[in-house]
């Protein structure tokens, strides 16, 4: 056999050895089938026609951007990544949870304390977000702390689907490590069937429904976004979320673009006193589901009844994930110029950092030398 020859046979060999790992884990990472989720999610009045709609006209994508989306794939380079190393807090968890506090661990993932009480939201700690384990946004920094080493939580909740808020391995090590139920979105609960979470320590809910843990209130609430882990979209319901104890309340917005609907639900739950609300991932191509810091900001004025100055704002779903086209820190930038106007406090920590809304500390601006 010619050298050339046996060159390609190996290219082909290492190629489809890579793409086997690639592919590895693939159907079990998407979860649950349409199928499967269809009864739970026909229960719902938001789902129609096999899937569920946003209140307001809502597009994934601007219609005719397509072009420009793949140029600026191809040429972004490493836009949307720090300068130097993303710097780490470590984490301090107190031995009975504050009134009203959140330690970030990186993109939207957060230990909530309301009234004594702890609730973990969108927990991803694996290394992709992605169906595989070799392909997809990789972290641009470790996780804080590692899952087993959290305190006792009371509750686990979901916003949506989307692989960087719902994360098979870190469902199954939380299902070992933790007693807590999950708390999501009507359909999610499918996909932790799937997962084998055991039904007792499921809760799916739609739109402006609660449930009670004690006297902690986890209230599901609207969202503008959508939904898929495959090709399939909008087979399972996104949310924002209320946390209410009895003297006060946590806002945690997961994933959203800006909705007047926002100012509905500030007239029905709020005030907060801490609103954690999506200021990263944004681009003028997908407007109606990823808020900018600007609409953030409006989005906190709105929940706090047109009052900004109200509450603490801490931003997520930033920093952690390269998922759009702008700079890593323009988020930070372009929100604290914003609040500044508003009057709105905004505090912004390292990951691993904690945040008392009672009585916050100054932002050390960690962000600015990273770039």
């Amino acid at each position: 056999m010619k050298k050339t020859t046996v060159l390609g046979v190996a290219a082909v060999a290492a190629a489809t050895g890579w793409v086997a790992r690639a592919a590895w884990g693939i159907p079990t990472q998407i979860g649950a089938s349409r199928n499967t989720v269809q009864p739970y999610a026909a229960m719902s009045p938001r789902y129609r026609d096999r899937q569920f709609h946003n209140s307001e006209p809502s597009s994934t994508l601007v219609p005719g951007t397509d072009a420009g989306m793949f140029k600026s794939m191809a040429t972004r380079g490493s836009t949307g990544r720090p300068r130097q190393p993303i710097p780490l807090a470590t984490p301090l968890a107190p031995s009975v949870a504050g009134d009203a506090a959140v330690t970030w661990y990186g993109h939207s993932s957060v230990l909530v304390e309301v009234d004594g009480y702890r609730v973990l939201a969108d927990p991803v700690w694996s290394e992709r977000v992605s169906p595989s384990a070799t392909v997809g946004p990789a972290r641009m920094h470790p996780t804080p702390v590692a899952l087993a080493d959290l305190p006792t939580v009371d509750a686990i909740v979901i916003s949506h689907d989307h692989y960087d808020h719902l994360d098979m391995a870190t469902v199954k090590i939380l299902t070992r490590t933790q007693t807590a139920p999950f708390v999501v979105p009507i359909g999610i609960g499918a996909h932790l069937r799937h997962w084998k979470v055991p039904e007792n320590r499921i809760v799916e809910l739609d739109w402006d429904e609660s449930t009670k843990i004690d006297d902690l209130v986890l209230t599901c609430t609207e969202a503008r976004h959508f939904s898929g882990r495959g090709l399939v979209r909008n087979t399972t319901q996104w949310a924002s979320w209320v946390f209410a104890g009895p003297k006060h309340r946590v806002f945690f917005g997961g994933d959203s673009g800006y909705t007047s609907r926002f100012e509905q639900l500030g007239e029905t739950y709020g005030p907060f006193d801490l609103t954690l609300l999506p200021v990263g991932a944004y681009d003028v191509r997908w407007p109606d589901i990823h808020m900018n810091p600007e609409e953030a900001v409006q989005t906190h004025i709105d929940l706090n009844k047109g009052d900004g100055s109200r509450g603490v704002f801490v931003p997520i779903h930033w920093a952690t994930f390269n998922l759009a086209f702008h700079s890593w820190s323009e988020p930070i930038i372009r929100l604290n110029e914003s609040a500044a106007e508003a009057g709105t406090t905004v505090s912004v920590p390292m990951p691993g950092g904690r945040i008392d809304a009672l009585s916050p500390t100054p932002s050390s601006k960690w962000w600015i030398p990273l770039g």
